[in-house]
């Protein structure tokens, strides 16, 4: 489970919650049926926003089906998307996952860097990568062009460098994006929204490009693997406004689409999308948190974490692989592994906290939504002064 658009309770209203799982869960289930229990592995949150566009436009026509008991959702049933929607979806999941596996089989890091993994690791790039052609021939969608497009993305790379334009740099992320996005359209059944879903997929997949890399550059720099900011000379705060005009096209885009039910593209492709970039690049109150404060923090944090584990209270205890897994499902049904300030790991049994313990009050930065005026620029009086608030005041 990866991607920018990543859930949190506090961003999700309690009647969409349900829908929510229902395209994560229909998803996973898609992946199973038609591409094996391993490729359930792949499930990308990015990608449940393809079986919303397509949920969208169909409206109360959108298929669906009630699913069997399921441990990561407490062994409750679940009204779960089918049909188009999900598929779209799988064929996304699984094409972004062989990418990512192959990068790492070129570069030699990451997984392929471990001896006897790197022939492993190319053979299931290329299995999945069959599975999504499969998935995505039965509706319709030629994955070929599609493949060869991300296969440019290495030659790009070698050839970038100091004062190339990240536009240049994200094209073939943006390309791949906006066929699928598009090809949403023609499987809600509005063809004419193609041209306004594909925008907004060049917007989504700009977006998202320039936040992995954003989220990626202190760690990139350490390593020194290739990172696209520091290739280019832009930089993090460089790459801001770009990332700024791409989540304002991409609202633009989605509000010149046809659209019978927004709720749920409002909640992924709006309020999940301002979170995910306000959480790497900060919030116009705030600035983009540099290495030195990151490290800081991450100080701060594991002093936190030892003060947990002196206390008398913390009685961490190893678990064996079921156990460890039923723990797991638990704290993932009950959110502690998102907003719980400290919980216990499943295996290991040592303190952890929740990844977006931080992170889910979007209002609290400098109580922005008192001192500046949201959506238009303050009159200067306040910590805001001059900013245009992205934050979600309801």
């Amino acid at each position: 489970m990866f991607g920018i658009l990543a859930p949190c309770p506090s961003r999700t209203p309690d009647a969409l919650k349900p829908r929510w799982m229902g395209h994560f869960c229909g998803l996973c289930l898609e992946l199973r049926d038609d591409a094996g229990h391993f490729a359930r592995l792949t499930t990308n949150y990015d990608a449940l926003a393809l079986s919303v566009l397509v949920e969208a436009q169909l409206g109360d026509e959108a298929d669906g089906r009630n699913a069997g008991p399921c441990a990561l959702r407490g062994m409750r049933r679940q009204q779960i998307a089918t049909g188009g929607g999900p598929r779209l979806a799988a064929t996304a999941s699984l094409l972004l996952a062989s990418a990512k596996i192959r990068d790492h089989v070129e570069d030699g890091d990451g997984i392929a860097a471990r001896p006897g993994a790197r022939g492993l690791a190319g053979m299931t790039a290329n299995r999945l990568r069959a599975k999504a052609s499969a998935i995505g021939g039965t509706i319709g969608l030629d994955v070929d062009p599609l493949v060869a497009v991300i296969e440019r993305q290495r030659e790009i790379e070698a050839s970038c460098g100091p004062g190339t334009p990240l536009t240049e740099v994200t094209a073939p992320t943006e390309a791949v994006t906006a066929a699928l996005f598009a090809h949403a359209a023609g499987l809600g059944g509005r063809p004419e929204n193609a041209e306004a879903l594909r925008a907004a997929g060049t917007a989504f997949g700009r977006m998202a490009h320039l936040l992995d890399a954003a989220e990626d550059f202190d760690e990139d720099a350490r390593r020194g693997a290739w990172n696209p900011l520091a290739a280019t000379g832009v930089g993090v705060e460089g790459a801001r406004p770009a990332v700024r005009g791409a989540l304002a096209d991409l609202k633009a885009a989605l509000a010149s689409a046809s659209l019978l039910d927004q709720a749920m593209t409002d909640l992924l492709l709006d309020r999940y999308a301002r979170h995910a970039v306000s959480k790497t690049f900060g919030t116009t109150c705030a600035t983009y948190h540099r290495p030195d404060e990151r490290r800081d923090r991450r100080r701060d944090r594991r002093d936190r974490r030892r003060d947990y584990r002196d206390d008398e209270r913390y009685r961490g205890r190893q678990r064996g692989f079921w156990a460890g897994l039923c723990s797991f499902a638990a704290l993932a049904c009950t959110c502690q592994l998102c907003c719980s300030e400290h919980y216990e790991g499943p295996w290991s049994g040592r303190p952890r906290e929740g990844c977006c313990r931080e992170c889910c009050d979007c209002c609290n930065c400098c109580d922005c939504c008192q001192c500046c005026q949201c959506g238009g620029d303050s009159d200067g009086d306040g910590c805001c002064g001059g900013c245009d608030c992205p934050c979600s005041c309801d």
